[in-house]
């Protein structure tokens, strides 16, 4: 048996509720915690039925009201509303169309400072279009199309337009390599890849095109390419197989027709990233996807057409899916799209969009509020923020000193801010607060949406009482959960159903249940560090760390000890405005919040961290500079590449030992 989880972790004993500051708006079914935490009992005691009542909400083509609620069991497979049928594309447009046609739908800013904008009925118009041209091409219902492109407004067209055919599409991340782009190609048999010719990225072109070219005579599987005139740039056509995306349009006078979809036929496939193992394919319903999202929605955002609404996530990583293209757009919102950086080419870029479009809410990541924190109040000062209202999250746990400072310095000193918590297999960020009814703790991940019930158990898989670190595990099917591993359903089963049985989810996820029902990620189940037996919580230590003046981000990473088996060694950056900090204050900052054996081998203070677009901070990345004296693991996902060396310069400076 291995050694036990973590105790109670310091900032979960310090946590105080914050009240909700978001009116409430009517659209949310309850009106108090009270009748909140009633609905969850009621919802998780049939979550077949309780799934029926969200479902029932969005349109459906043929089946739904003689359709069973819930069938099947997680690991062996389950199907909500087995035959009905429905359309995702037309729920998250065309019924937006009959009502609102000239609503704008997306507006779209590039780091270059070029905007445009479309409203429903032009987001319906390119999305038909598109949709016919593709069927055209060969492509039909099951066939794979994959999307490589960034934040654009194509890529809302070029996903809607697979939804309405009925084929399969996979983003994948603008950022990769030609080998990880490959890999993901070969992996689901694409008929089609949508790209653009290039994209800009702090100032400089990205090649996409290009990038597709190189490995493209190795995919036999692929006999069109569509090119987004994005740039300008020059790029290789090969005539019969690659067309433009607005000479393809042009050419096109039909607009597809929506195809009636079953409820959990596969609709996308989203690849998380591997070290050395291969990436994962995981395959998400469309309909459950759309339920789940629109669900998602709804509680963590309060989302409606009154709003303008940015995530600023990639659209290669499933939070923009989740929180924009498919769960925002179902709510008919006006919603901001930024490809670029967010901190380019001043750290007020994002200040600027929220004041210019009057922004209300706001979906990002943990780190990108730590950057602003970092930068220093005065940038948001220079602004005019009072039409932001709220600020969610997901990514990783939001530490109560950057959730202090936003709230202090972001919007007019009361934005209500909800950090949740989900996973690329959840399809949903699970935890969250009730926008306007539920109360925040800082650091928390809110409490378990209705329709979602879980557990958190010892090492032997019995369940924890409160306030008791162990392993967070789902324990019933929803709309929104991975249904298989494209092509390896063995490997699905295997990696989510074995620890813990077939009957439960295992997130890999520690995790405890406080007194107030709000659920706490204390880290990946592997990043919990043992030093001589002793189990660490890497997130208490980080936010120990953050604790202290001027520390602006933290990461610890356990790395081998011949004598304690592991020992943490942390990693900081400092804000603008921070005076003088060392290593040996930080580590002995370490040992005063969590204890001696906490102390860390060394703390290194480093200009940035590696992150991935979607603003995770690679931990394993610091783990290898670190040991390897290099990085060794994938590092297509991340934001800036050029960062690594940078790092492993500054890594060698004796003076960071504590």
């Amino acid at each position: 048996m291995s050694e036990p989880l973590p105790e109670l972790p310091g900032m979960v004993r310090s946590a105080e509720l914050v009240p909700p500051t978001l009116p409430r708006s009517g659209r949310l079914p309850v009106r108090d915690l009270a009748e909140f935490r009633a609905r969850w009992e009621r919802s998780v005691a049939d979550v077949g039925a309780y799934w029926r009542e969200v479902a029932a909400e969005l349109e459906w083509i043929d089946g739904f009201e003689d359709a069973p609620n819930l069938e099947g069991s997680l690991a062996d497979g389950f199907t909500f509303f087995r035959g009905a049928t429905m359309n995702v594309s037309v729920n998250c447009i065309d019924r937006h169309v009959r009502r609102e046609p000239n609503r704008v739908a997306l507006h779209w800013i590039g780091e270059d400072a070029t905007t445009r904008q479309w409203t429903y009925a032009e987001l319906l118009d390119e999305t038909a279009r598109l949709a016919a041209a593709l069927a055209e091409l060969g492509v039909g219902r099951g066939d794979v199309v994959a999307i490589y492109l960034p934040n654009l407004l194509e890529t809302f067209a070029a996903v809607h337009a697979c939804f309405r055919i009925g084929a399969i599409y996979n983003i994948i991340f603008s950022g990769f390599s030609a080998q990880a782009l490959y890999d993901r190609i070969v992996d689901t048999g694409a008929k089609v890849v949508i790209t653009a010719d290039a994209t800009v990225r702090r100032g400089r072109d990205v090649p996409l095109k290009a990038t597709l070219d190189t490995v493209l005579d190795r995919l036999p599987s692929v006999r069109h390419v569509i090119v987004v005139r994005r740039r300008g740039s020059a790029v290789t056509m090969r005539p019969g197989r690659d067309v433009w995306w607005d000479e393809l349009l042009a050419a096109t006078t039909s607009r597809a027709e929506p195809a009636a979809m079953e409820a959990n036929e596969p609709g996308f496939i989203i690849y998380t990233s591997g070290t050395t193992a291969k990436p994962k394919g995981l395959v998400h319903a469309g309909a459950g996807f759309l339920i789940g999202t629109y669900h998602n929605v709804r509680w963590s955002l309060d989302l409606g057409p009154e709003d303008v609404y940015w995530c600023t996530a990639d659209a290669g990583w499933l939070t923009f899916p989740i929180f924009e293209l498919v769960g925002g757009l179902a709510h008919g919102a006006t919603m901001v799209v930024y490809e670029g950086a967010l901190d380019y080419p001043a750290p007020d870029r994002a200040y600027e969009i929220i004041e210019r479009l009057g922004v209300t809410k706001l979906f990002t990541a943990p780190t990108f509020l730590r950057m602003l924190a970092r930068a220093g109040a005065s940038w948001a000062e220079r602004h005019d923020l009072s039409s932001l209202r709220l600020i969610a999250l997901v990514g990783e746990p939001l530490d109560a000193t950057t959730w202090r400072w936003v709230r202090s310095h972001v919007g007019d000193g009361s934005v209500e801010i909800n950090n949740t918590y989900g996973q690329s297999e959840t399809g949903s960020a699970w935890a969250s607060s009730a926008v306007g009814v539920t109360p925040a703790k800082p650091g928390s991940c809110g409490m378990a949406l209705p329709g979602h019930r879980f557990e958190i158990v010892d090492d032997e898989g019995s369940p924890l009482g409160r306030d008791r670190v162990g392993y967070l595990l789902l324990t019933a099917p929803f709309p929104t959960l991975a249904r298989t591993i494209w092509g390896e359903p063995e490997r699905y089963r295997a990696q989510y159903f074995t620890r813990f049985g077939r009957d439960r989810y295992d997130t890999a996820d520690a995790a405890l249940l406080d007194a107030d029902d709000h659920i706490w990620v204390v880290g990946r189940v592997d990043g919990v560090i043992n030093v001589a037996g002793h189990r660490l919580s890497t997130m208490e230590m980080e936010s120990a760390l953050l604790l202290e003046p001027g520390v602006s981000e933290a990461a610890v990473v356990g790395v081998p000890d011949a004598t304690k088996g592991q020992v943490p060694i942390a990693f900081v950056t400092l804000a603008a405005t921070a005076g003088p900090v060392s290593s040996d204050d930080l580590a002995r900052a370490l040992e005063r919040e969590i204890g001696p054996i906490a102390r860390p081998r060394a703390v290194y203070i480093v200009s940035t961290m590696p992150r991935t677009r979607s603003g995770k901070i690679v931990r394993r990345l610091l783990a290898e500079l670190v040991v390897e004296g290099r990085a060794s693991g994938d590092v297509t996902g991340l934001e800036d590449p050029e960062v690594l060396e940078r790092l492993r310069s500054e890594l060698q400076r004796p003076s960071t030992e504590a």
